[in-house]
């Protein structure tokens, strides 16, 4: 781990002389340094004062960082964590080795393709709307130093990508190595679509190459990604600078393929349909999310729950291809000898409603489609834990900034988790979310408020008696002063975050 100590005294016993490290240093650029930081740090210094030498912190070797990303993989889908119709060994190992940020938060969208505002916000530091207003631009942003793999190459990192990359930026440049950079998503058949049919006849396969998707050249991506990071962990171990590896899945993302063995883990009989499941959510038009957006082509209207088992069997099955991925890219970084200098992340870049409410996309603000996995694993990070504390995966650029010993840029919004990792609490009181011009919500520890403008509809979720959010409150009369309260919260964010959605017009009852 890379110890960074701005200021202090070291006093050299041989002479008694006192450097300070101030004045070598110049002004503090990391403000979070713990106390068990300064302790290991300041055990380290005296030994080596003690035999006649002095190393100083920016001379040690910076950790490595791996970073796992996968694409549309929702929070309940890993068994550790709740599910137990999934297998997820490898996730599993890692919630054990470290620790858990149970509510971890995308922002919002600016377009129906989540991924392209969830990775630009990644990548640039930027709240959504001030992402959007950069993401045409992004390959000058990275051209002017104003990308995350940049800030890490100019902190002495070697940088490596494979996988889904869904920015403007080019991916071959903004890093020092890129392999198999991949689209938005394989490309679907027509046949991947509105399936299976209400009698429950299926054109489509899995696993069946023909159908191209992730099959396309012969090998499954999830297979080719794993590949490319055990080659470059390979070469990297003979190497002295640190690595940044950006590990981007394509899976689970639609065309939900993985190999025959993986979908037979999942018999249909053993498919649960979701505890919120709804033919037909109610405001599916006026919210983006009726027949017209392509997610929620992927099963039939009205949703049956053969056809949400069919989806979620396929769901999980190539989540689990992906698990047994990354269980590959794991061992490897252990046989080269380079896992215990190596901070590890994992999370996605949004979740996903697979029957829930009646939705099949994650163009939605529901827990199930707004919330995903956010792990942490490192030296001196505490193991088997889980933190509640809202965060946004975004604040992973702040985080592996601050293990860098890299000074936030000014621009950068989001924080590093560090600190809450030592017991600090989360700098976020509530979690603004938002999609297109169509829908709103702030959410708190206990309640969540959805607006729809334009059905003029709001909901109101009590999520500690109701996580599954089923029963909506927002009629109650006497719920009215709470989404007063909370909206008054949402006004404040739109406000800080710049967003111009008038909410007053739709929703005057709740000034």
């Amino acid at each position: 781990m890379n110890l960074s100590l701005n200021w202090g005294i070291i006093m050299d016993h041989s002479t008694d002389f006192v450097i300070e490290l101030r004045d070598l240093y110049g002004p503090m650029k990391n403000p979070c340094f713990t106390t068990t930081k300064f302790s290991f740090f300041f055990v380290s210094i005296m030994s080596l004062v003690s035999a006649g030498g002095l190393i100083f912190a920016d001379d040690a070797k910076k950790p490595n960082i791996l970073f796992i990303f996968a694409d549309d993989q929702c929070f309940e889908t890993i068994h550790a964590l709740g599910n137990q119709e999934i297998q997820t060994p490898t996730l599993d190992k890692l919630s054990r080795q470290g620790t858990t940020f149970t509510h971890c938060f995308n922002m919002g969208s600016w377009s129906g393709a989540v991924c392209v505002a969830s990775r630009t916000m990644l990548n640039t530091g930027r709240f959504v709307w001030r992402a959007q207003a950069v993401h045409k631009t992004s390959e000058r942003e990275r051209k002017e130093g104003r990308w995350w793999s940049e800030y890490m190459k100019g902190a002495g990192y070697k940088t490596y990508f494979t996988g889904k990359w869904h920015c403007n930026a080019k991916a071959p440049l903004a890093f020092d190595l890129a392999k198999n950079v991949r689209g938005g998503m394989p490309r679907q058949t027509p046949a991947g679509y509105s399936r299976p049919k209400a009698d429950k006849s299926d054109p489509w396969s899995p696993y069946d190459p023909q159908f191209g998707g992730f099959w396309q050249g012969g090998k499954h991506w999830s297979e080719v990604v794993g590949d490319d990071a055990i080659e470059f962990l390979d070469d990297s171990k003979s190497k002295d600078n640190p690595f940044f590896m950006y590990i981007a899945f394509n899976a689970p993302h639609d065309p939900r393929q993985s190999p025959k063995a993986y979908v037979d883990k999942y018999p249909l009989e053993k498919i649960s349909v979701p505890e919120n499941f709804l033919p037909l959510y109610p405001h599916k038009d006026k919210i983006g999310c009726g027949p017209g957006l392509r997610d929620e082509k992927l099963a039939i209207f009205p949703r049956t729950e053969h056809a949400v088992k069919v989806n979620r069997q396929e769901y999980y099955a190539i989540i689990t291809h992906m698990d047994a991925q990354i269980n590959r890219i794991l061992q490897k970084l252990e046989a080269t000898g380079q896992r215990d200098n190596t901070w590890i992340f994992f999370t996605a870049d949004h979740g996903l409603a697979c029957g829930q409410h009646g939705l099949m996309g994650k163009q939605n603000l529901y827990d199930h489609s707004v919330r995903v996995p956010f792990m942490v694993i490192g030296p001196d990070v505490a193991k088997n834990k889980k933190i509640d504390s809202p965060i946004y995966l975004q604040d992973l650029m702040a985080t592996t900034l601050e293990l860098a010993d890299v000074e936030k840029p000014k621009h950068v919004e989001f924080n590093s988790i560090l600190p809450m990792l030592d017991g600090k609490p989360s700098p976020y009181p509530s979690i603004y979310g938002a999609y297109l011009k169509l829908q709103r919500s702030v959410r708190t520890e206990k309640h969540k408020l959805i607006l729809y403008p334009q059905a003029k509809v709001a909901r109101l979720y009590n999520l500690q008696n109701d996580p599954r959010e089923m029963n909506d409150l927002a009629a109650k009369p006497e719920s009215l002063p709470l989404m007063k309260k909370l909206f008054a919260q949402l006004l404040k964010h739109q406000k800080e975050l710049e967003d111009d959605l008038d909410l007053k017009a739709s929703f005057a009852e709740l000034l």
